[in-house]
């Protein structure tokens, strides 16, 4: 007998050390880096475990849920949405989050996440609803902004901060999509040909800017050369007449001289009718009578 009650001491005491050992290593917890604890004492909520050792209470302490605090990145399955212009688009979103109030997104939201990805989609369909077709492809930015103020301000009694949200892609339906083509295409189509006859246009103006100032500076050149060519001759003139007058010539030098002018005056092709002065008559005269009195015997020219 003594050695039953020997064995029954050592099981009891065996299990007074297990139960010990048991409840310390539920009296300690450890909370990870970027996470929360929420504790319940007798099933109300008593206060939130961060990041690192902490002590329980067993059994009358007991942890409720664990709560990622790290930014979250949730994307939904594209969104068909009707635009103001009654077009229906395929809308894809990306809603960036994270949790600031543990203990609220765990008693006043059932599932947060379900929560921000419904409150996405309603928010998306009602601003991307307000605009036609044109100002949603144009207007990511202002859509960006209003889903992230929206979504914000709606999960913030959650204890949810929305940070921004991205529009991945506004899909139009695929015959909208092949007639935005050749929208667009025509659209390139017209500009080209506008360029390529703008450049056409510069080009014969700069041709006829550039003939027209050849025949300027062509025009300016044979003005020039005239100019030079009779203040030449001029000059020759009044050199030659100014010799003449310098060795007083008679009557005889000056026949001699327009004798001696006529071949240069026929010289031009478009002499065909001939002017002779009646100085040349005179002179001839003269010349006529000199040699007349130079017949005379004894005489010498």
């Amino acid at each position: 007998m003594e050695i039953v009650g020997t064995v029954l001491l050592w099981v009891l005491a065996a299990a007074v050390v297990a139960l010990v050992i048991t409840a310390l290593i539920q009296a300690i917890r450890i909370v990870p880096q970027s996470e929360a604890f929420i504790i319940e004492r007798l099933g109300r909520y008593h206060r939130t475990l961060y990041g690192g050792p902490h002590l329980l209470f067993p059994i009358i302490d007991r942890p409720r849920s664990r709560v990622d605090l790290r930014e979250q990145v949730v994307s939904f399955p594209p969104q068909q949405v009707i635009t103001e212009d009654n077009l229906s688009v395929a809308v894809d979103v990306v809603v960036y989050f994270r949790v600031t109030d543990p203990r609220a997104a765990t008693y006043e939201i059932a599932n947060y996440l379900g929560a921000v990805e419904q409150l996405s989609i309603t928010t998306l369909r009602n601003v991307v609803g307000g605009l036609n077709l044109e100002e949603a492809l144009v207007s990511r930015d202002v859509i960006n902004g209003k889903l992230s103020a929206t979504l914000d301000e709606a999960t913030g009694a959650w204890g949810i901060k929305v940070s921004r949200v991205e529009l991945k892609a506004i899909d139009p339906p695929v015959t909208l999509q092949d007639a935005m083509e050749k929208q667009m295409r025509a659209e390139r189509d017209r500009r080209a040909a506008i360029l390529t006859a703008e450049g056409h246009k510069q080009s014969q103006i700069l041709v006829a800017e550039g003939a027209r100032q050849a025949e300027i500076l062509k025009a300016e050149g044979d003005k020039q050369a005239q100019v030079l060519r009779a203040q030449g001759e001029s000059e020759a003139i009044q050199t030659v007449f100014n010799a003449i007058h310098a060795g007083a010539p008679d009557e005889k030098l000056l026949a001699y001289q327009y004798l001696q002018t006529l071949p240069k005056l026929a010289e031009g092709e478009a002499s065909k009718l001939w002017i002779i002065p009646s100085e040349l008559t005179e002179a001839l005269k003269g010349i006529a009578g000199g040699f007349g009195r130079g017949s005379a015997p004894g005489e010498r020219l």
